[in-house]
């Protein structure tokens, strides 16, 4: 018999019944004079965590007394979200695994047993497969398209979507998610909605949780009934956008070039980025040459690379990612905007030894200038002092020729 828990309101129409499949053989498998049954009491329960589904099983009653026996359990069952097959051994009579509700369920289980009458020699029960496929509820073409999630410089993370090929009439979206940190499943903290409805969800770094399953739900309702479920599952560093590298630098070196630039802010790790270096040099012949570098030294913000010989311009643009030291996969940032410089050749031609020209023609000007000055000063002062000369010469020769009357006239 197969029991049952109660899942939430919203999520009535998954319910899970096991279907038991019997075994091809039917002779017994014997340990010590004891059969190794295979189990029969599965319960497996849903208690409403958008697949994260607990299995539980019950000891076999020949088992129950058996002593100077170690028994354990081999289960097995289906990754749907990377397609295959993960086993675990267990002595406990419960196990928890995540699924993708919108697949078949698939579990095998059997018993092993290791006894001192088998003399170290395992014992294997037969192995039991159960396998549920969900029932398909919902409007035909209603699920959503195109979910993505990404985690903006660890400081918020936006999880968008495309309504399905068929969008009732007053069709509204609801988005839930849970972590194992959580009691329950929780509503998306606040919508983006754009002109056609809610198009994704923005959760605040707060809300989060990095390496652990992030289960997410989308369904919905609408005036023809309900929208069909979309279930996933992420792991929120893998989803990481570091911003854009503001702050690029480049400078000439007696070895060539040479890049600096500042990390993107944000709550990044400064260890946990890797950048790739876009370089774009144009040659004399007028040819554009492009590479591409990736950075992965751990906090370097720098990076050299020699001149090419015949170039006129290089350009450089660099952008980051979390590298894998830190998560499996993450986007790359956007690109910064691009830095250029010059030949070392053609600068000092038209531009130092232009700049150095126009300081020696200012200096040049202003000492003549202040030259031009002082012989003008010069001239002036022999001007006046000639005049005073004449004028005082002249005084006296009126004074001794005119007669003594006249004479108050020139004092």
């Amino acid at each position: 018999m197969l029991l049952l828990d109660k899942v939430p309101a919203w999520l009535s129409a998954f319910t899970l019944l096991l279907l038991t499949q019997e075994t091809a053989s039917t002779s017994e498998v014997m340990a010590c004079g004891v059969a190794v049954e295979p189990l029969e009491d599965i319960e497996i329960s849903d208690p409403g965590f958008l697949g994260y589904v607990s299995i539980h099983w019950t000891r076999p009653a020949a088992l129950q007394n058996l002593t100077d026996c170690t028994v354990r359990y081999q289960l097995k069952y289906y990754d749907t979200y990377e397609e295959r097959w993960r086993s675990v051994r267990t002595v406990k009579l419960t196990y928890a695994a995540q699924f993708d509700l919108e697949k078949p369920v698939k579990v095998k289980i059997l018993t092993v047993l290791n006894c001192a009458c088998t003399n170290g020699t395992e014992v294997q029960g037969e192995e039991t497969e159960w396998i549920y496929t969900p029932k398909d509820t919902g409007v035909a073409g209603s699920r959503i398209r195109d979910f993505h999630c990404v985690y903006y410089g660890k400081e918020y993370m936006e999880c968008t979507w495309e309504s399905g090929p068929v969008q009732p009439q007053e069709s509204q979206h609801y988005l839930y998610y849970w972590h194992r940190e959580m009691d329950e499943t929780k509503e998306c903290p606040e919508y983006i909605v754009l002109s056609e409805g809610r198009r994704g969800c923005r959760f605040p770094r707060e809300s989060l949780l990095e390496f652990s399953k992030f289960n997410l739900c989308v369904n919905g309702s609408s005036a023809a009934g309900s929208l069909k479920t979309a279930y996933f599952s992420i792991e929120v560093q893998n989803h990481v956008k570091p911003a854009v590298v503001s702050s690029v630098h480049v400078s000439e070196t007696d070895e060539g070039l040479k890049l600096n630039w500042s990390p993107p802010s944000g709550q990044v790790p400064e260890h946990c980025l890797e950048y790739e270096v876009e370089s774009s040099t144009t040659m004399e012949n007028g040819q554009e040459k492009q590479e591409r570098m990736v950075l992965q030294n751990l906090e370097d913000t720098s990076y050299g690379l020699p001149r090419e010989v015949k170039s006129q311009k290089a350009c450089f643009r660099i952008r980051s990612k979390v590298n894998t030291y830190c998560a499996d996969e993450g986007f790359w940032s956007e690109w910064s905007q691009a830095k250029c410089t010059e030949d070392t050749e053609t600068v000092p031609t038209w531009k130092y030894l232009s700049l150095v020209g126009l300081v020696v023609i200012g200096i040049a000007g202003v000492v003549i200038l202040c030259l031009s000055l002082w012989i003008l000063k010069k001239i002036c002062i022999k001007k006046i002092n000639k005049q005073d000369a004449l004028y005082t010469l002249y005084k006296e020769k009126v004074n001794q020729t005119m007669p003594t009357i006249l004479s108050p006239i020139f004092k």
